[in-house]
């Protein structure tokens, strides 16, 4: 049953969540699924998300005009990326959430890390063709089981050296598949209910409002100062959920 305390909880992490969207034009599926695992239980923090995440995602995998060129150069990458979602989510049932949750936390340590120390791998057209379906394969499973769909695809797609718009073209079609393949696993295994669905939709409206305050600190501030603090918050954010969730400190 959600509650008025919950409503509130989620309007206030959409806020936050477009806020960073706003004024870095990332981070809102990553943010909100970080805080939102805090509060909730991760199965009802990955329903939360679909929304406002399918529809600022959509949005960014339409617009540039590359789709074609784009796809057929990783059309394998995202095939496997999008089937094997089903897969991750079958742990949510058989695992522990509580090491669902710590892998999440992981692998927000993992990629907040990878980018303060600014450590990028380059990728022949070789090894692009290979690797593509197994950093697909894996990218699905972690969807699945977490909820996030960064690792490691988007280390894949800055590796094989596409131009910023065609990478911010193709993260986008990569997380709009992940959110309709997690949306249609979940439904299928009865985590995705109507109230969850209901208060994701209601979601978009404090997010909406976040952006637009985002757009106003991105003209005040340097983008990359508030990167940087971004990709901390988010390390500090994923060792809190592993702590949390292995109970270290207990």
């Amino acid at each position: 049953m959600i509650d008025m305390a919950s409503i509130f909880i989620v309007a206030g992490i959409f806020l936050i969540a477009g806020t960073v969207k706003g004024a870095l034009g990332l981070g809102l599926p990553l943010i909100s699924l970080a805080l939102l695992s805090v509060t909730f239980k991760l199965p009802d923090a990955m329903c939360l998300l679909l929304v406002p995440a399918f529809l600022t995602n959509f949005w960014q995998a339409v617009v540039g005009g590359k789709g074609k060129i784009i796809l057929r150069r990783i059309w394998g990458f995202l095939v496997f990326a999008t089937v094997t979602v089903w897969i991750g989510t079958s742990a949510l049932v058989y695992v522990d959430l509580k090491l669902m949750s710590a892998l999440l936390g992981t692998i927000l340590i993992i990629y907040s890390s990878i980018n303060l120390y600014g450590h990028h791998l380059t990728l022949t057209q070789h090894q692009e063709t290979w690797l593509g379906p197994i950093a697909g394969l894996a990218n699905g499973l972690f969807t699945g089981m977490t909820g996030s769909f960064v690792m490691p695809g988007v280390l894949f797609l800055q590796a094989i050296g596409l131009p910023r718009d065609m990478l911010n073209q193709a993260m986008g079609m990569l997380f709009t598949l992940s959110t309709v393949a997690l949306a249609l696993s979940l439904q299928s295994k009865n985590f995705l209910t109507i109230e969850l669905g209901t208060l994701s939709f209601a979601a978009l409206l404090p997010a909406a409002v976040g952006m637009v305050i985002g757009q106003q600190i991105r003209k005040k501030i340097s983008e990359q100062i508030y990167l940087r603090m971004f990709f901390i918050s988010l390390f500090i954010l994923g060792a809190y959920i592993v702590i949390r969730a292995l109970n270290i400190l207990s």
